[in-house]
């Protein structure tokens, strides 16, 4: 992996960048989608390729106007050693999920996923594990009849962060709560396949990092 950081936010919310890191572009994406090694990622294959597709044919897919579907940012966030993940309750989706959202015109959807895991937890000083996608996956939304939106697929990039040493969070409005889970505890909610995917890589991190 290619660790390292990719700016922060401070605590007033502004993103300090790093001038060796400037915003990614939708080419940039694309290629780096085109050459995501998926050797024993099967069930990610057809999602790469459903998400070139609509890099190719759609111009707005970083807005969340987008329909049947538009891209989205998203975070699972580690703790400074790496043994506990921290999940929050969605409010208006009622489940356990890491942190995520839209990219509302921002291509560059590493910066969108640190952005939505800053602002829906607190964390500050959040550390990129790896500027490459860490999984890759299409999900469906249910309609919300009460302002129109009907029923769509997040094209969601998700991207592994460690929060510092001592780190404290702080719930947003759109959460429930916030909590910190161990690899068991994740397990046994209710997860769909493709959070159930993310803990398998979480796993692996893991399994890693003892060897």
């Amino acid at each position: 992996m290619n660790n390292g950081t990719y700016g922060t936010y401070g605590a007033d919310g502004t993103y300090i960048s790093v001038p060796s890191s400037p915003p990614m572009t939708r080419t940039e994406l694309r290629s780096q989608l085109a050459a995501l090694d998926l050797t024993g990622r099967a069930a990610e294959q057809p999602t790469r390729e459903r998400m070139l597709a609509l890099l190719d044919s759609t111009p707005d897919c970083f807005y969340r106007h987008s329909f049947p579907g538009h891209f989205t940012g998203s975070a699972l966030v580690l703790s400074f050693d790496g043994r506990r993940v921290l999940l929050h309750h969605h409010r208006k989706l009622d489940k356990w999920m890491q942190f995520g959202g839209h990219c509302d015109g921002e291509e560059d959807v590493l910066r969108v996923a640190q952005r939505e895991a800053w602002e829906e937890s607190g964390v500050e000083g959040l550390v990129v594990k790896s500027t490459e996608p860490f999984d890759i996956d299409i999900h469906e939304i249910p309609a919300r009849s009460a302002i129109g939106e009907p029923v769509h697929f997040h094209y969601d990039i998700r991207y592994l962060f460690a929060a510092p040493e001592n780190a404290t969070f702080t719930a947003s409005e759109e959460s429930k709560e916030l909590r910190w889970f161990t690899l068991e505890e994740m397990l046994a909610l209710p997860l769909d396949a493709g959070l159930r995917r993310l803990a398998g890589k979480w796993r692996s991190v893991l399994r890693a990092s003892v060897v």
